[in-house]
């Protein structure tokens, strides 16, 4: 009987250590540092968060300089920046590497040109890597360089334009590419776009810096450099451009 006894009380035994291990074997996975970072979003999601960096407000181009680091020549007015035919690319004084860019575009509402000649300009991350801005709402063109491609690279995965003269949003988010010390290529840059709430590009990698003519291919760069915005000749405008530093 006493040896019974003992058998039943180590059944027992095993029975609450198992059961007691089940209970605390979810916190062997619990994480609890490091803590996120608390960054208060914005009213919409075109407002800037709290940690967000404002390029253009709306107001000035005092984020802004042309090639020669004078103050960018653009227009102003109406909460927007339009380009001015002749005076060059713009580029932010601050320079990025990863990022969450948004940036919101429209083409001009009066149609003038077709294929690349309509409402063409580009957003340059890093200064190398082109976003193309083009009127492609019923506008056809080589798929590589319509609105939401990477020029002459990466084809996007739909055509999500609005018409001419309605704003539309770019939500980027960028991984810059790293490089060697010897200048070698160590991982190659990538993008995600939406555009217009549609998915255009799927965490893509770039072939290298854009070019018009030729293959892309990387040259060594710093890890941040400016944005840049394209004057092709066409009054696109621009506004609401803030951005996140990752």
């Amino acid at each position: 009987m006493k040896k019974n006894l003992l058998s039943i009380l180590s059944i027992f035994s095993i029975v609450s250590s198992v059961a007691q291990t089940n209970d605390d074997a979810p916190k062997l996975s619990e994480v609890w540092d490091p803590v996120p970072a608390i960054v208060k979003p914005g009213k919409t999601a075109q407002d800037a968060p709290s940690d967000a960096i404002v390029l253009f407000s709306g107001k000035d181009l005092s984020a802004w300089q042309n090639s020669d680091k004078k103050p960018a020549e653009w227009i102003v007015g109406d909460g927007e920046m339009t380009v001015k035919k002749g005076t060059g690319m713009i580029y932010t004084k601050q320079a990025f590497g990863d990022c969450q860019l948004h940036i919101e575009w429209r083409a001009p509402a009066e149609v003038v040109g077709e294929s690349q000649g309509r409402g063409n300009s580009g957003i340059f991350l890093m200064g190398v890597y082109e976003l193309q801005v083009l009127d492609n709402f019923n506008n056809r063109t080589y798929s590589n360089g319509q609105a939401g491609s990477i020029y002459k690279q990466l084809i996007p995965l739909a055509n999500a334009c609005r018409e001419p003269g309605e704003w539309q949003t770019y939500d980027v988010i960028f991984t810059a590419p790293r490089f060697s010390d010897n200048g070698r290529l160590q991982s190659a840059a990538r993008i995600t776009v939406i555009h217009n709430g549609v998915l255009v590009q799927n965490n893509a990698t770039l072939w290298g810096a854009t070019e018009y003519i030729g293959i892309p291919q990387y040259k060594k760069h710093g890890l941040k450099e400016p944005i840049s915005l394209q004057d092709h000749g066409n009054p696109v405008s621009y506004r609401n451009i803030w951005i996140r530093e990752l």
